[in-house]
């Protein structure tokens, strides 16, 4: 069967980017990339989450829908097949472990009303890595911001997206990026 639409996801560190790339090469096709180094508020969250997570939630839930909507449009004669490294749905699982209750309310309104207006992968490729293989990635790409992660942090986000893909009738293939190198290994 031939995808139009595939999605890599997984947890921060587990080389979503880097697959994506690869699939992307090897399948000749068009690639979206999330585009995370445009929000002002990524840094500031690390920094002080409380007061930058509903802005910086915010700000990539907007970005990501005005990247898809605009990317999934279009149609491309030579380039049938679209592979994205994250999910819009991302949105609202990272905002569920960063967000008060009431906040998270909130924004998961403005979630629904805007989601539905977007295309749903045909299938899911989820990288899944323990927390210090994720660890021991963020300090090999050595983003300033990313560095004093906590392992609590990363361990909160795999159970959310453990938990939505359980209860979510996605096609889904696991990968187990413990000992995977994507880089070094393009086959």
């Amino acid at each position: 069967m031939k995808y139009q639409y595939i999605t890599v996801e997984g947890n921060i560190g587990a080389g979503k980017t880097t697959l994506a790339h690869l699939l992307s090469k090897k399948l000749n096709s068009r690639l979206i990339l999330e585009e995370f180094a445009d929000n002002p508020f990524l840094p500031k969250f690390y920094d002080n989450p409380q007061q930058y997570a509903f802005p910086l939630e915010l700000f990539f839930m907007a970005e990501r829908y005005k990247q898809l909507k605009d990317m999934l449009h279009i149609k491309d004669m030579f380039q049938h097949t679209t592979v994205s490294d994250y999910l819009f749905t991302k949105c609202l699982l990272f905002a569920k472990v960063n967000l008060p209750e009431e906040e998270f309310r909130l924004y998961q309104k403005l979630f629904d009303i805007i989601h539905q207006q977007l295309m749903f992968p045909d299938i899911l490729i989820y990288l899944h890595a323990p927390v210090q293989k994720l660890q021991q990635n963020i300090k090999k790409r050595n983003r300033e911001y990313e560095q004093s992660i906590p392992d609590e942090y990363l361990f909160n986000i795999q159970e959310t997206y453990t938990s939505y893909i359980k209860q979510h009738n996605i096609k889904t293939i696991f990968i187990d990026a413990s000992n995977a190198d994507f880089l070094g290994n393009e086959k």
